[in-house]
């Protein structure tokens, strides 16, 4: 049994506007918390905070929604979302961030896409044929490439802080799947909201011990105010609705464009500046999303 293709369409449309706001994501967490030359809120106030005032935004929503309580069954995979999304993708980015550059960032997290199709197959018993694996595969060395250009194939080595976003790409593609799953019963809005409320006992006190007791820049709060408001709750609205509508092994390609987005959102924000290489590989990625998004994928009878 297939779904309708215009769901399929919009799912598709829905998952890409996740993408976009997720896309600022990285750049809106430097400006949070700062250089080490430049420090601002620390990586566990930015993680915290923003998963607590998302919590409260939540709270709000679901009672204006009359949302009914999540049942027992569904306990263990809203833990497991809020395990990826609530704690660790952002907790692991929000110190990361502090050490790299947001145009490094984004290119480490562009494996995301393979990592958010792999457990959506997984969870969902989806089928991809082995085209769109091709053209994953392509996507991902693509990035993967671009990476060791970029920073120069000899001097490539792993800083700590690479190995922060490794495992938040990892929490996020299992945060992602699991609420997916959960958005073909519940609704796409209701998932994130019930995870951040799940959460709330402990990122609450967490914010509040981690609450900064220095001077912290404009700057700064508007950081946080984006990554608490849209990348840990707006986002998700839109991204597990289009992942639940469209399939999640085909609507995470979107994602091999969120890397591009980050660096594209770097140049106003935090003066960074794409060069040739990063457009060209950019629409070399677009490219490859464009074609495994018409690869046949199947689904579980």
């Amino acid at each position: 049994m297939s779904l309708p293709m215009p769901r399929v369409a919009m799912g598709w449309w829905l998952g890409l506007l996740g993408v976009v706001i997720f896309g600022f994501t990285l750049p809106f967490t430097r400006l949070a918390v700062g250089t080490a030359q430049d420090p601002q809120l620390s990586g566990l106030f930015v993680a915290m905070g923003r998963a607590s005032v998302a919590a409260a935004l939540s709270l709000v929503l679901l009672w204006l929604t009359r949302a009914p309580w999540p049942r027992r069954q569904d306990l263990p995979a809203l833990t497991l979302t809020a395990l990826g999304v609530v704690f660790g993708f952002p907790l692991f980015t929000s110190v990361a961030m502090r050490h790299v550059e947001a145009v490094h960032a984004s290119v480490m997290l562009g494996i995301l896409p393979l990592a958010t199709a792999a457990i959506g197959a997984l969870l969902n018993h989806q089928r991809p044929s082995r085209i769109f694996w091709l053209w994953s595969g392509v996507g991902a060395a693509l990035v993967i490439a671009y990476a060791l250009l970029r920073h120069g194939v000899q001097s490539w080595a792993l800083h700590p802080a690479d190995l922060l976003l490794l495992l938040a790409t990892l929490c996020a593609a299992l945060g992602y799947g699991f609420g997916a799953r959960l958005s073909l019963s519940l609704r796409a809005e209701h998932v994130i909201c019930w995870a951040l409320v799940l959460a709330l006992p402990l990122t609450l006190p967490l914010a509040a011990w981690s609450w900064p007791r220095q001077d912290i820049a404009a700057t700064a709060w508007i950081g946080f105010a984006y990554v608490s408001v849209f990348s840990m709750w707006v986002g998700f609205f839109a991204w597990y609705r289009g992942l639940a509508w469209g399939g999640t092994v085909r609507v995470s390609q979107v994602q091999q464009i969120q890397p591009f987005v980050s660096m594209l959102a770097a140049v106003p924000l935090l003066g960074e500046s794409p060069d040739l290489l990063t457009l060209g590989f950019g629409l070399a990625v677009v490219a490859t999303v464009v074609l495994g998004k018409r690869a046949p994928v199947g689904l579980a009878r």
